[in-house]
């Protein structure tokens, strides 16, 4: 039986992470919206500068406050919660742009489900909005940084292939399932 029922789906910005957990929220399963998204709101809504554009430092220590409080909320689940990103994700960003080492410290204590998904760079869907102002060449390097980060904690790291959305979520459900026996 598995212990850990918080899935991470993490990887490219604009790779269809969203939908998919749309799509997953749709069949009935817990869905964690991305941390980042929810600072970005607030910060614009309370004109904070907590905006990875304005100072990316202060956007990313709030979006690892927020990914902790919906790990500690969540990490006893019965049922799959799904986590559009989490604490490794900020944890991986404070590394590379302000060398805090913190995948030592929250992200290596805080464990997530065995496996974390990951949506691969995927150009024909990648599009800018007012909260995802970096092109597709930031997102593919976040995504390589991710995949060492992820990976340097001892994670199994599943790229989602590139499929219609249903497919997408199918593929996920399956292999958790899979692993129950």
């Amino acid at each position: 039986m598995v212990k850990n029922r918080l899935v991470v789906i993490s990887g490219c910005s604009g790779g269809g992470k969203s939908t998919l957990l749309a799509e997953l929220n749709r069949r009935g399963f817990t869905v964690i919206g991305e941390p980042g998204r929810r600072v970005v709101d607030e910060a614009q809504r309370d004109g904070s500068a907590a905006l990875p554009w304005v100072d990316m430092t202060a956007f990313l220590f709030c979006t690892l406050e927020k990914a902790r409080e919906d790990y500690l909320s969540a990490c006893n689940a019965r049922d799959w919660i799904f986590c559009d990103r989490g604490i490794v994700d900020a944890a991986s960003g404070l590394q590379h742009f302000a060398g805090e080492p913190l995948l030592s410290g929250p992200a290596a204590e805080c464990r997530y489900h065995r496996r974390i998904f990951l949506t691969p760079p995927w150009p024909e869907i990648y599009v800018c909005d007012a909260q995802r102002r970096h092109d597709f060449a930031a997102a593919s390097a976040e995504y390589a940084r991710l995949v060492v980060s992820y990976g340097a904690l001892g994670y199994a790291l599943t790229e989602i292939p590139r499929l219609a959305v249903a497919g997408r979520a199918d593929f996920i459900l399956r292999l958790l399932n899979d692993e129950r026996i």
